[in-house]
């Protein structure tokens, strides 16, 4: 047992991406990657591969299909671009900024893609993202982080992502127009809230990682589709009244 004062693991064969969902296109300055930039570096201290991008630097089409040029759209770079980034991840951490007190349409947009894939199957027979975990970052000049990452969360556990305990951090400055994230004097990378936050959400990532790691993924009896649709309804009675 860890005496939480060391790592109790070793993390260096997980793979983490961290998708930005800002609106700025690079190389404008984005404060939600000056946020995400602490949890990547901690990552990355403890010898993790993590993969960075920011969405909206790529020709992305809309939609829920997994290859939307088959569906009127004459380019997508989802499939090329982004998804073997996500494919090949222990971790996914989804950051964004706020407006309006929700999340950007770019992170809507990525939700919609990543749904567009759940309909998979990884090589155990689950749906596609079992055996991944998920977190959300968000930044801002206005109330929202709690909704914000609720969405995200709620999102990527119900398509098939597991979310450890704590697994959002976020930064806003004074409510209204005002200093953001990085700014001088905003306060944001000192803020001991947030800092603490975003250490917390990072290891939580890593410890349930290493967890399904080591277990292969979770169990899986009970959650095969094709086994359902097959016949097999892992012990559901659809007449309990009658037992």
């Amino acid at each position: 047992m860890s005496d939480a004062t060391t790592p109790p693991a070793s993390y260096d064969d997980l793979r983490a991406v961290y998708i930005n969902c800002t609106l700025k296109r690079s190389p404008e300055l984005s404060h939600t990657q000056g946020l995400m930039d602490h949890s990547i570096a901690l990552m990355r201290d403890q010898g993790v591969t993590v993969d960075t991008l920011r969405f909206v630097d790529h020709d992305i089409a809309t939609g829920v299909y997994p290859d939307m040029r088959e569906h009127g759209w004459d380019t997508d770079d989802w499939l090329e671009d982004v998804w073997p980034l996500i494919d090949a991840a222990d971790i996914l951490v989804i950051g964004g900024p706020l407006w309006l007190g929700d999340n950007s349409s770019i992170t809507r947009k990525l939700i919609e893609r990543l749904y567009a894939m759940s309909g998979m199957f990884n090589a155990r027979g689950q749906y596609v993202y079992y055996g991944k975990t998920g977190g959300a970052m968000i930044t801002g000049n206005e109330d929202g982080i709690k909704h914000a990452s609720m969405a995200i969360l709620y999102s990527l556990q119900h398509i098939g992502f597991v979310i450890p305990p704590a697994a959002d951090a976020g930064w806003i400055g004074e409510v209204g127009p005002g200093p953001s994230y990085l700014d001088p004097g905003s306060g944001g990378p000192e803020n001991d809230f947030t800092n603490r936050n975003t250490t917390f959400m990072t290891w939580n990532l890593l410890h349930i990682a290493r967890l399904l790691k080591d277990a292969g993924g979770l169990p899986a009896y009970g959650n095969l589709r094709k086994r359902w649709d097959a016949g097999e309804h892992f012990g559901f009675d659809a007449n309990p009244e009658y037992r």
